[in-house]
This record gives structure tokens, sequence and C-alpha cells, in this order.
């Protein structure tokens, strides 16, 4: 990461690398920063080494610490500057975090909650003073990591249980960054809009080290804003972004018509077929639609701009091995099978879960990496994703997706959000469920009603519940585990029609 810096700022030091609001830093300015920062966190006992907890919101100070950390060869553990008590005590804890690193705003909280554990809190008021306080500092004479060396530890969003921590290489950042770059065709040209928190892999993997292997421009805006999304494109002059599936699905219904601008791409996963073609053509962009998780170093296979197809997650990196098995770990020929990869190439994905060796075994059952995802291949090698094992609702013996009821629930003008989960049953072992956040008053019947026009019988909710949100992870990840007992009034539409 830092000898990509180092090697940009030599080669073009005065071009933009990170732009917010109205700041700019160049590439000479973050690597001095970098090595500068390096020498002050040796100053605060930092050792190479180290693990040091980043929590920060969405701003240049995020990466200030990040490429200091990397410079000093310490070990970033980034989580989301929202966290508290015992979730951040148990990731900072089990990281076995030395140091948090985080912004004013936040001192006093992170220093309550992590008063009793011995991890000691240091905080910075702004930019500004970040770049006063290094600024009388040497440059640190940094040591380039051997390919195997962690670079961070990236807590899994935990949507069920406690997280993981996934040790993420050296060798694994490099790598996701050139075939993202290759795959898309980025030049030193573009400029990255990021919003998702800098905390998760999708903008670290996608952006930034996109941004270091090509020397393009990282605009990083705050958080998702769909009602300022074009304002943000057209402020920074934004080519390209990354997403996640309920990004997409919630542009989709603020932007409605055609615009003109300078996007040209997008780069993620999760994008729902229906939102994927009507979005495409709004906003003027190819969706560089892939598959991958923070484990397999973010992505196994994409869609290139020579290699394209509707639908898919496109076909499998050149340093991947990609099938699909049975419950039995037998391949599957044809048809769907749970999505297992293996790399061709050393330290390309985690090297593991962070002192949890047990988990990391299962994980990796007859030296495949099993994703707990579904998938079928095409015959021409594309894949399609088909759903999480975990998340698809059975009932009567029908596998159903449930974002295939929310994109149906999501085109009713009175719905603002949703999130559809299966819910235990005594015959049907399991029922369907709609949480709904309502734009305007509407009654559940209504809704039902509206789903029977493009779904299905056996893919209608039996049950809706009226929620103020729904609940999901700071990537926009659906917290379906939270939604099976949700505690507000529950509409039984079997019971309301037989009365």
């Amino acid at each position: 990461m830092i000898d990509q810096l180092l090697r940009l700022a030599a080669k073009q030091p005065d071009a933009p690398c990170l732009l917010f609001n109205d700041q700019i830093y160049d590439f000479s300015t973050m690597a001095d920063l970098a090595l500068r920062g390096a020498t002050w966190l040796e100053r605060i006992n930092v050792q190479p080494g180290d693990h040091v907890v980043i929590a920060v919101s969405n701003r240049p100070l995020f990466l200030f610490y990040w490429f200091a950390l990397a410079a000093r060869g310490a070990v970033a553990v980034p989580v989301s500057h929202e966290s508290f008590g015992e979730s951040l005590r148990y990731m900072a804890q089990q990281s076995n975090s030395k140091v948090l690193l985080t912004e004013d705003e936040e001192l006093v909280r992170f220093s309550i909650d992590l008063s009793s554990t011995g991890i000691s809190v240091v905080s910075m008021p702004s930019e500004a003073d970040f770049i006063s306080l290094v600024g009388s500092l040497d440059p640190y004479a940094f040591v380039e990591l051997s390919p195997e060396s962690p670079l961070a530890i990236l807590y899994t969003s935990g949507t069920t249980g406690q997280p993981k921590g996934v040790v993420i290489p050296a060798a694994s950042y490099k790598a996701i960054g050139e075939k993202i770059v290759e795959a898309i065709g980025i030049t030193s040209d573009d400029r990255i809009l990021t919003f998702l928190p800098l905390h998760h892999a999708n903008p670290q993997m996608y952006s930034v080290m996109s941004a270091l292997t090509v020397g393009c421009s990282i605009a990083l805006a705050p958080r998702f804003s769909a009602s300022r999304f074009l304002e943000q494109v057209r402020h920074c002059r934004a080519t390209g972004f990354t997403y996640v599936g309920t990004v997409l699905s919630i542009l989709a219904k603020e932007i409605n018509q055609p615009v003109s601008g300078t996007l040209r791409w997008c780069v993620g996963g999760g994008a729902p077929r229906p939102v994927w073609e009507e979005l495409a053509p709004r906003l003027g962009v190819q969706v560089h639609e892939l598959y991958g998780m923070t484990e397999t170093g973010g992505m196994v296979t994409v869609n290139t701009r020579e290699d394209y197809r509707f639908g898919s997650v496109g076909k499998s990196r050149n340093d991947f091995d990609v099938m699909l098995f049975d419950e039995h770990d037998n391949p599957v020929a044809s048809g769907v099978g749970e999505i297992v990869v293996r790399p061709r190439k050393p330290f390309v994905m985690t090297t593991g879960y962070y002192e949890k060796p047990a988990e990391t075994a299962a994980a990796t059952s007859n030296l495949w990496f099993h994703t707990g995802d579904l998938g079928r291949f095409d015959s021409e090698g594309f894949l399609f994703f088909e759903g999480r094992k975990k998340e698809l609702i059975r009932r009567a013996g029908e596998m159903i997706s449930p974002v295939t009821i929310e994109l149906a629930a999501l085109k009713h003008p009175a719905v603002a959000d949703c999130a559809a989960v299966g819910v235990p049953d005594a015959i049907l072992d399991e029922e369907i469920k709609l949480v709904v956040v309502q734009r305007n008053d509407v009654e559940p019947q209504a809704i039902v009603a509206f789903l029977a026009l493009t779904l299905p019988r056996h893919m209608l909710p039996r049950y809706i519940q009226f929620a103020s949100e729904i609940p999901k992870t700071p990537t926009q990840k659906v917290q379906r585990f939270k939604l099976v007992n949700l505690p507000v009034p529950l509409l039984d539409m079997k019971q309301a029609a037989a009365n």
C-alpha cells in the first residue's frame, strides 16, 4: 500500500489523491503525511506489528490514520465510529488492539467504553490539527511489508452473532486494486465517488486500492445520500462509484429520469436485476456487478468491460478457482450449489479469522473456502448469484428469495423501505413476513393486493409489520435476524381475510 503511494507521489506529486468537500490532498501530501504520521505513531508507542483500532467517520482523517499505520508496519482494525458498548469492547479486545484512534467528537464516549480494557484512546480535533502535529516530525524510514504481512483486521458485519476478524494480508489489498482497475479500465483520470463507510472492505478495496494502483482520485463523501447523490457527482466530477445492492435500489427509486454527466461506471455487489436494468441507462453507467466477500479479498468474479453478462456476477478472476458444491462437498455439475473458492496465488485472500482457528477450519473444509452463498454457472462460465443459504425463506418446500419480494414492494408509492424475512411456522416450515417503513399511510391489505399483481401466490407475505426503520449494518445490509421477533404489532393477513 505505502510503496504504491510513494511511487505515485514521485510520479505525479501534484495530482489530486483525495477530494473532500472543497479540500484537495495531492499524492505528495498524502505520502508525506503517511511517513510523518508513522513517526508520530512511534512517539505514542505504537510499534510495528501492533494492532490499532480506527474509529473515524468518512473524512480524510480516517485515511491519514490508516496510511500512517501501514507506513509504521502496524495493523489497522477499522470499525464503525458509531460502535459502542459491548460490541466495541469485543472487537477492540478480541483483536488485541493496543490503541484506538478516533476524532474529538467521539473521544469521551470511546474513553468511557474502553476505560476497563487498558486500551488507550487518542483523538484528533481536525485534519488541520493532524497536519500541524506531524508537520514538524521527520518522515519515518518506511520498510516495505512482505506479501503475507497483515495490513488490516476487518470485522464482518455481524448480521448474526459476534463478528469475526478477517485478517487481510498486504498482497490481498494489492491484488484487488489491480483486478478492479483491469476489469473496469480505470485510469488516472478517474474520480471515484466514495460514500460507503471506509471501515468496510468495499470502499477500501474497490476505491482506495484502485486509486493507489493507477493514480486516480478518491472523492470522499461523509455518507450515502440518495437526494444529494447527483449533486455530489457534479461537485467532484465523479466518473465512477462503488455500491452495495441497497444503494442502487434506493437510487433507482430517487432517480426516475435519464441524467447526463461525468459518470461512466459503478462497481459492487448485490445489484438486483430489475434495478440494474432500470438504473444503468438513467445514469449512463456500465454496472460492473461482481461477487466476493471480505474473506475472499473482496472479489472472485466480475463483469469486465470485455466479458459482460447482464444479471450475472461475471467470470472468475484468473488467480482464483471458483466452483459449486453440494451439501457433502461434491462438485455440482449443473444447477445451483454453494459457491466455494480457492486461491491460485498465495495471500490473495484472507489468512484466516483472527484467533479463531475452529471457525477458520470450518470455513475452509476440504481446502475450499465455503462462502455460504448459492450460485449457478451458465455454459460460458458466467456465475449467477442465487442468494444466501441462510437468508432464503423455505415455505412449503419452496425456496424464496426475500429480495424478490422486497423489490416488488418498493414499487408501491407508499413504501419507503422494506425487508422480507422467514418466520417459523408449524405447518409450512416458514411463513413470510414483510416489514414496511411507510412513506404515506397505507393499509396492509393494499400492500398484499399490490404484490399479488406481480408475485406468485406462494411468495405473498402472510404477515405485515410497520416499523420506523429497517435495521441495517453500516454498509446497508439488512439485519434480518432482528426482524424475526420485532417488538411491534404484527398483522396476520390470513386471519384478516378469514374475518
